[in-house]
C-alpha cells in the first residue's frame, strides 16, 4: 500500500468536534464531503486540563491530566455515537482528543495544504462575550493555512437558543 492509498500526503477533512449540535452538523457535513471526494476525515476534540493550562503549570498533577484526557476521549466517543447512531460512518474516519486551546489546536491539526477545516457555527454571542472569549471560527478563518468551511447552526440549535433567551416561549406555551 502506498502513501497515496492511505492518504498520508493528500488532503484531509479536519473537523472540530465538541458534542454540540453545531459540531455534530459540521461532522455530518465533513463525512458527506469525504464520501464525495474520497478523503479521510480527522475528527478532533480539543481539551485542556480542568483548571486550564495556566492552572496546571502552577500545580502539576498528572492524575488530573489523565482524568481530563479520559473525559475528552469519552466525550468524543459519545459525540460520534450521537452523530452516527453507533453505525459505520461510511468513510475513513480517524479521531483524536488533542490537548490545547481549541482554535490554536484546530489550526495546527489542519496543517496540510490540501486539508479543509470544517467547523460548526457556534452559539450567538454578545459583544462582551466575544471580547472575553474570542470566536474559534474567526480565529481559524484568520490563521488557518487551508480553506475553512463553517456549517450554519442547525434549526434545532437556533430554536433552543431562542428558548434559553426567552424568545419563542410564548409560542411554545400557547402552541401558536
Amino acid at each position: 500500500m502506498t502513501d497515496a492509498d492511505t492518504g498520508a500526503d493528500g488532503g484531509r477533512i479536519v473537523v472540530g468536534v465538541s458534542g454540540s449540535l453545531g459540531s455534530l452538523a459540521a461532522l455530518h457535513h465533513a463525512v458527506t464531503e469525504a464520501r464525495r471526494t474520497d478523503v479521510e476525515v480527522l475528527a478532533v476534540l480539543c481539551w485542556t486540563p480542568p483548571a486550564g493550562e495556566l492552572g496546571y503549570r502552577r500545580s502539576v498533577c498528572p492524575p488530573v491530566v489523565d482524568a481530563g484526557r479520559d473525559a475528552a476521549v469519552a466525550r468524543l466517543r459519545q459525540a460520534l455515537d450521537e452523530a452516527f447512531a453507533g453505525c459505520y460512518a461510511g468513510v475513513r474516519l480517524r479521531c483524536q482528543a488533542v490537548r490545547g486551546e481549541t482554535a490554536h489546536t484546530l489550526v495546527r491539526c489542519a496543517d496540510r495544504p490540501d486539508d479543509v477545516l470544517v467547523l460548526g457555527a457556534g452559539r450567538e454571542r454578545g459583544r462582551l462575550s466575544r471580547l472575553i472569549r474570542p470566536s474559534v471560527t474567526a480565529y481559524c478563518v484568520r490563521y488557518a493555512t487551508c480553506p475553512v468551511l463553517t456549517v450554519p447552526r442547525p434549526p434545532l440549535q437556533r430554536d433552543l437558543e431562542a428558548l434559553e433567551r426567552g424568545y419563542g416561549l410564548r409560542e411554545l406555551v400557547t402552541g401558536a
